[in-house]
């Protein structure tokens, strides 16, 4: 298998390894994932019925509010929260806190465009200097 480096900008540090699950579509942790499942619930998001746990979830920018955060540490503390995040926008301070306090790496604004070029599922490596 091929590796590929693809460098983004690190904004909570950490090492990370799992399945990409990839959203063409914003995804917000309050209303669209099931807080004790980590299963995405939203109607008509195009991964509905898939869970977010242990995946390096890759989607377009948050959405939502500040209670997004305790529903991350709600997935945290069930072991259902995602094993990294990664964000083709600026991060939003709500979903930063929430990756802070779950100790979840999170990188933005990577180098390429990954809902394009990264299908789900294939197995993806976050490196501890923003790399992926």
């Amino acid at each position: 298998m091929a590796v590929r480096t693809i460098r983004g900008r690190s904004v909570v540090r950490g090492t990370a390894e799992g399945e990409a699950l990839v959203s063409s579509v914003p995804i917000s942790f309050l209303g669209d994932v099931d807080m004790e499942t980590g299963e995405i619930i939203a109607a008509g998001h195009p991964l509905r019925g898939m869970s977010i746990a242990g995946k390096v979830l890759v989607y377009p920018e948050a959405k939502g509010s500040s209670g997004g955060c305790v529903v991350l540490m709600s997935l945290a503390k069930a072991g259902r929260a995602p094993a990294a995040i990664v964000l083709m926008k600026p991060a939003d301070f709500n979903i930063v806190e929430g990756a802070i306090v779950c100790g979840i790496p999170l990188l933005c604004e990577p180098e390429e465009d990954l809902l394009r070029t990264l299908p789900s599922g294939t197995p993806v490596r976050i490196g501890d200097v923003g790399n992926l």
